[in-house]
C-alpha cells in the first residue's frame, strides 16, 4: 500500500515527493540529460553506431518489462542510456526514412519547456502564451501560401491525420444539405469524398470515421508522375452530379507520401470552383516549399484551396506532432465542432476564438504553438527557407547521380525531397524481390534507415531527405551498398 494521504504544507510532504520537485536536484539532472544528448548528437554526426538497432518487437518487450519498483531508486541517466541505445536515431545523417524530421535542438529544448509548463490550450486561460503563438504562426503561414491573413484562420493539432479529419468535418458541415453535426449522418450514402490513388490513407479513414464508409470515397487515377489527373477528376465530378450526390470535398496532395508528387493544384482549383466543391489540400509535407520564395511557385493554386494542412514536424525541424490546419475563410473553422460546454466556452465561438477546443478534436492539447513560434522567432524565416531549399536541391542532385549509374531508375522526377528508385541489373533473377531484400539487410545492419513503397505494382526503395546533415556522399554510399549486395546475390 502507498503512504497515507493528508493535507498540509509543502514541508509536510512525503520526502520522496519533496525530492522529486527539488529545484537543485532538477538542475543537476537537467544538465546531465542535456550533456548526454549532446554527446549522442556528436556521435551520430560522426556517423557512429547504427541508425536503427537490430531489435525485434519481442526482444524489445523483454527489455522493457512492467516490473516497476514500489519505491524510488532507479537511476534516471542509466534509463536514458538504455532508451538511446534502443531507439531510431533520426539525427543520424544516414536516416533517410519516413517523413519525421531530426528536431532542431533548440526546438526540442522549447518542447521540454512546454512539457514542464504543461499548459493545455483548450481554453485561453489554460495556455495564454501558446494560444497567441498558434494564431501568430497561422496568420503568418496564411500569408506565405497566398491566403488573406485577415480572413484566414487556423490552429495546430496533433498530426496530419487529425488535421485532415478536422478539415473534412468542416467541409462536410459546409456541403451537406442538413446539419450533420446536430442531426447525424442521415442520408450519408449521398455524401462523397474525392481523392487520388496516391492520397494519404487518412483521407479514406476520415470518410470512415465520419460514418460514411470507405465506399463513399471516389478514387481518381493519377498520371505517370503520380499526380491527380484533372480529366479524370472532371469525369468523377460530372458523374456525381448526374447521380445527385453531394461532394464533401476534393482532397488533393501537395507532396504525396509515396513520391512527394504535387497534384496540379490550379487545374483542380478550377474544377472545384466550376462545380462548387470544397477544395482541400494535404500539404503536410510539400507545404514546406511555401517557406522559400524560390520554391513556393511549385504550389501555385494552393492559395485557392478552402483548407490545407501543414506538418511542422516534417518541414520545420519541429518535434512531433505539430500540424497546422488552415482555412482560407476563417469562419469555416468554427462550423465543425459547434456545441455547448458551459464550463469551458462562451456563447458565440467566433467571439471566443481564443478557446481553441471549440474547433479541434482535442480538448487538452500540448503547447504546440510554443515550439513552432519560438523556432521561427529565434532562428528567423530565412533559416527555414534555406533548409527547405537545401533538402530539395540535395534530392535533385541525388536523382541525377542515380540516373547516371547503369541499371538504376527513379520512379519520377522529385517535386520536393522524396525520391523513389530501384536497382535492377540484368543478372538478378528476381529484381522485384531484391528491392525488399536489400532494404531489409541494410536496415538490419544499421548502416542506413530507408523505406520502400509500391508504385504501379512494383517495389521501389524510397528516401526522404529531411536531415540537414545528410550529404551527397552519404547517398552515394547507399547506392554503393545496394550495388554490393546485388553483386553478392
Amino acid at each position: 500500500m502507498g503512504g497515507s494521504w493528508h493535507s498540509g504544507h509543502m514541508n509536510d510532504m512525503n520526502p520522496a515527493l519533496t525530492a522529486a520537485f527539488d529545484p537543485e536536484a532538477f538542475r543537476r539532472l537537467g544538465h546531465g540529460v542535456v550533456d548526454r544528448l549532446a554527446a549522442q548528437l556528436a556521435q551520430v554526426h560522426r556517423r557512429e553506431g547504427p541508425v536503427l538497432p537490430d531489435l525485434t518487437p519481442e526482444a524489445a518487450c523483454l527489455a522493457w518489462p512492467g516490473n516497476f519498483p514500489a519505491q524510488p531508486g532507479g537511476e534516471p541517466l542509466a534509463l536514458l542510456e538504455k532508451v538511446l541505445a534502443a531507439s531510431n536515431q533520426l539525427h543520424h545523417p544516414r536516416y533517410v526514412g519516413h517523413q519525421v524530421t531530426s528536431p532542431l535542438p533548440w526546438s526540442a529544448l522549447v518542447d521540454f519547456v512546454g512539457a514542464f509548463l504543461n499548459n493545455g490550450t483548450a481554453i485561453f486561460e489554460m495556455g495564454p502564451a501558446s494560444t497567441a503563438m498558434e494564431r501568430g504562426f497561422a496568420k503568418w503561414f496564411a500569408g506565405r501560401v497566398g491566403y488573406d491573413p485577415q480572413r484566414a484562420d487556423g490552429f495546430l493539432t496533433h498530426g496530419g491525420s487529425a488535421g485532415n479529419l478536422t478539415a473534412m468535418l468542416a467541409a462536410r458541415q459546409h456541403a451537406a444539405p442538413w446539419d450533420v453535426w446536430e442531426e447525424g449522418v442521415g442520408e450519408g450514402g449521398k455524401l462523397r469524398l474525392i481523392c487520388s490513388d496516391q492520397t494519404h490513407y487518412s483521407a479514406r479513414r476520415s470518410a470512415q470515421v465520419m460514418g460514411l464508409g470507405a465506399k463513399a470515397v471516389d478514387v481518381v487515377p493519377t498520371d505517370g508522375a503520380f499526380r491527380m489527373r484533372p480529366d479524370a477528376l472532371r469525369a468523377t465530378l460530372e458523374q456525381a452530379r448526374r447521380q445527385g450526390q453531394t461532394i464533401i470535398a476534393v482532397a488533393a496532395s501537395a507532396g504525396s507520401t509515396a513520391t512527394g508528387a504535387i497534384d496540379p493544384l490550379e487545374a483542380i482549383a478550377d474544377l472545384c470552383a466550376e462545380f462548387g466543391v470544397w477544395f482541400h489540400v494535404d500539404a503536410a509535407h510539400g507545404g514546406g516549399l511555401a517557406l522559400s520564395d524560390g520554391l513556393r511557385g511549385r504550389l501555385k493554386g494552393l492559395e485557392r484551396s478552402d483548407s490545407l494542412v501543414l506538418d511542422a514536424h516534417k518541414v520545420m525541424l519541429t518535434p512531433a506532432l505539430a500540424t497546422l490546419v488552415l482555412f482560407r475563410e476563417g469562419d469555416r473553422s468554427f462550423e465543425t465542432f459547434s456545441q455547448s460546454a458551459s464550463y469551458l466556452f462562451g456563447a458565440d465561438p467566433r467571439e471566443t476564438w481564443y478557446d481553441l477546443a471549440q474547433r479541434t478534436l482535442e480538448c487538452t492539447k500540448r503547447m504546440l504553438g510554443l515550439q513552432v513560434y519560438a523556432s521561427l522567432q529565434v532562428m528567423g524565416t530565412a533559416f527555414f527557407a534555406d533548409y527547405v531549399e537545401q533538402m530539395v536541391d540535395l534530392t535533385q542532385r541525388f536523382a541525377q547521380r542515380i540516373q547516371a549509374r547503369p541499371h538504376w531508375a527513379v520512379a519520377t522526377e522529385p517535386d520536393c525531397n522524396i525520391l523513389c528508385f530501384r536497382y535492377a541489373p540484368p543478372h538478378l533473377a528476381d529484381a522485384e524481390a531484391f528491392q525488399s531484400q536489400v532494404r531489409e539487410r541494410i536496415v538490419k545492419e544499421g548502416s542506413f534507415y530507408l523505406v520502400k513503397t509500391k508504385l504501379a505494382g512494383q517495389t521501389w526503395l524510397r528516401t526522404t531527405l529531411i536531415n540537414p546533415c545528410t550529404e551527397l556522399g552519404d547517398l552515394e554510399a547507399l547506392l554503393d551498398r545496394v550495388e554490393a549486395e546485388a553483386k553478392a546475390t
